[in-house]
C-alpha cells in the first residue's frame, strides 16, 4: 500500500505545506519515490505523521517533538510535563476571568494590578483618584501597596470633604481652599494613625523613596486642577506643622 503527498496529507488530516515542513525539519523521513519521480509514502510514514500531527494539536512544538525521538510511542514523560503546562494555562486563564469579569462589573482601570483592582473596584473614586491609583501602583513598595489597598477595603464613614474637594473649581479663592484643607485634616489623620505603615518611608520601592515622591508629585500636578493642588499642598502644611507641635 503507498499513497502520494496529496493523498497522505488528506488521510493524516493535515496539508501538503505541512507534510513538506516535517521533510524540511526532519520528524518524517523521506519516501523512496517511483518511477515516474513522485514521493510513494508507506504505512510506516503515514503512523509517523498521524503521530506527528497528534503531538501538535496536544501543544507540543515540533522541537519537543524532534527531541522524543521516532520510537517512542508513548512519551509519558513528555506528556505529564505537557500537563502540568496545561493545567497552569488553565489557571492563568480562570485568573484571567476573574479579574475581567471585575473589569466589566467595576469598571476599575485595566492598567491596575490584580491584587489592586478589587479594592479600587469597591470605592467610589474620582477619575483623577483611580488615575493616581493606577501611576502608585506602579512605583510603590510592596507595604505601602498593601497600606494603601487596605484604606480603600477599609471603607471609611462617608466624609463630605470628598466630594467638596472632587467638585473644587479652579479658581476657587483662597478662603475656600483653607477651610476644605483644615476640615480634611482629622479624617486623613485618622487614616493615618490607622494605617501608619503609609507615613514611613518607602524604602522597599522599587526606584527609592525619592522616586516616589518625585513621581506622586508629578501626577497629582497633571491630574488635579491648580484650586486641588493647592488644597493638597496646605493639607502637606498643616500636617507638617502638626507633627512639628508633637515633636
Amino acid at each position: 500500500m503507498s499513497w502520494s503527498t496529496r493523498e497522505i496529507a488528506e488521510l493524516a488530516g493535515t496539508s501538503l505545506r505541512a507534510v513538506r515542513h516535517y521533510h524540511h525539519v526532519g520528524l518524517l523521513p523521506e519516501p523512496g519515490r517511483r518511477p515516474n519521480g513522485y514521493k510513494q509514502y508507506g504505512v510506516a510514514h503515514f503512523i509517523r505523521l498521524v503521530r506527528v500531527k497528534r503531538l501538535v494539536d496536544l501543544g507540543f512544538s515540533l522541537s519537543q517533538i524532534a527531541e522524543m525521538g521516532e520510537d517512542d510511542h508513548h512519551p509519558a514523560e513528555a506528556l505529564r510535563a505537557l500537563d502540568a503546562e496545561l493545567a497552569e494555562t488553565i489557571q492563568r486563564l480562570q485568573r484571567a476571568r476573574v479579574e475581567l469579569a471585575l473589569i466589566l462589573r467595576q469598571h476599575v482601570p485595566i492598567a491596575l494590578p490584580a491584587d489592586l483592582a478589587p479594592a479600587i473596584g469597591a470605592t467610589d473614586l474620582s477619575e483623577a483618584d483611580r488615575s493616581l491609583a493606577v501611576v502608585m501602583s506602579r512605583v510603590l513598595g510592596p507595604q505601602h501597596l498593601e497600606a494603601y489597598a487596605e484604606i480603600l477595603r477599609s471603607d471609611p464613614p462617608a466624609d463630605q470633604t470628598d466630594g467638596q474637594f472632587d467638585s473644587l473649581p479652579a479658581d476657587a479663592d483662597d478662603a475656600t481652599r483653607q477651610s476644605l484643607a483644615e476640615r480634611m485634616i482629622p479624617n486623613i489623620r485618622e487614616l493615618l494613625a490607622e494605617h501608619p505603615a503609609m507615613t514611613a518611608p518607602d524604602d522597599e520601592a522599587p526606584r527609592g523613596a525619592r522616586f516616589v515622591t518625585a513621581i506622586a508629585a508629578a501626577a497629582v500636578q497633571e491630574l488635579y486642577n491648580p484650586a486641588q493642588v493647592d488644597v493638597l499642598r496646605r493639607v502637606q502644611a498643616l500636617m507638617r506643622k502638626d507633627r512639628e507641635g508633637q515633636g
